[in-house]
């Protein structure tokens, strides 16, 4: 029921407004958010290279409503890119399909993708097609499988709790295309979602071990330690190596994990975000773990 309220409160407009300008939240938001400018988002990367990982950037924003507001958010990805190049950042990013014009008009969101893959490859870079709700899901693997017939350098998100999910990982496998596997963040019906988390974690194992085999580099994001297990266990049951998959964690959470899974020898990639528009994202962190929310609340009873 808690998760269900903070995924609703996090499209609601009125809410984000009071939240954004109260300045407790803020701090709080410090811990999941690397910064409002790319500047924090490269300093975040930095730190997180010193110390063993590889990172993923994020420019904060979704469903974009205006063209001229996603040739905008094109451009910080293009700089981003430059900048990570210039700086020697061990980072690709990842971009949320209706930042740059998804809900708008498809043709428009694949315009500004292909621009953007374009120039990480010019870095020798990677795209990393976010997924959002599910009333996007389609439509984004029609632009990633239009744009992986093109490029090389553009991977895809599955989100475990769909049940659609197994149909589409074999067809991004058809594709060679690399997937970041996760449970998936946003609220959705049980009629098309599975309603029970146990029913998702079997789904994320059993996509996990179509995945893996497959000889291409996916990504496996959770923070779930049964699920974090299992992965080793399969790689190693089936002469995975470690080097051939990574794991996935979001910045600011289970710190001590990622620094335990470097120590053993398991590539790390930590989602780092940035930017001004971090409300809904915030919102969804909240959500997937209680321990997140009664966080705010302590900082709340102390301001």
């Amino acid at each position: 029921m808690l998760k269900a309220i903070l995924l609703y409160l996090s499209r609601q407009k009125g809410i984000q407004d009071f939240m954004v300008n109260f300045g407790v939240t803020r701090r709080v938001v410090d811990r999941f958010v690397s910064g409002e400018e790319l500047e924090d988002g490269l300093n975040a990367v930095k730190k997180v290279n010193s110390e063993g990982a590889i990172a993923t950037l994020d420019h904060l924003g979704e469903e974009v409503s205006e063209p001229d507001e996603t040739i905008a958010a094109t451009e910080v990805y293009v700089d981003a890119l430059d900048k990570i190049k210039k700086n020697g950042a061990d980072t690709n990013i990842s971009v949320k399909p209706t930042q740059v014009g998804l809900k708008i008009d498809k043709g428009l969101c694949e315009q500004n993708f292909a621009k953007i893959i374009e120039r990480a490859k010019e870095h020798g870079n990677f795209v990393r097609m976010d997924m959002e709700g599910s009333d996007c899901t389609q439509e984004t693997l029609d632009v990633f499988k239009s744009l992986r017939r093109k490029y090389d350098n553009v991977g895809i998100v599955i989100q475990s709790y769909l049940y659609r999910s197994e149909k589409d990982v074999d067809e991004v496998l058809k594709l060679d295309g690399r997937i970041r596997l996760c449970k998936g963040a946003y609220k959705e019906p049980k009629e098309i979602a599975f309603p029970k988390k146990q029913q998702v974690d079997e789904n994320f194992v059993k996509l996990l071990e179509k995945m893996l085999p497959s000889g291409i580099y996916h990504g496996i994001a959770t923070h779930d330690e049964k699920l974090i297990e299992k992965t080793k266990e399969f790689a190693q049951r089936n002469n995975i190596p470690k080097d051939r998959f990574e794991f996935q964690l979001l910045y600011g959470i289970r710190t001590e994990l990622r620094h335990k899974l470097v120590r053993e020898g398991y590539n790390v990639r930590v989602y780092i975000p940035f930017g001004r528009q971090w409300y809904p994202y915030f919102t969804r962190r909240l959500a997937e773990r209680p321990a997140n929310l009664f966080f705010l609340l302590k900082n709340f009873f102390r301001a």
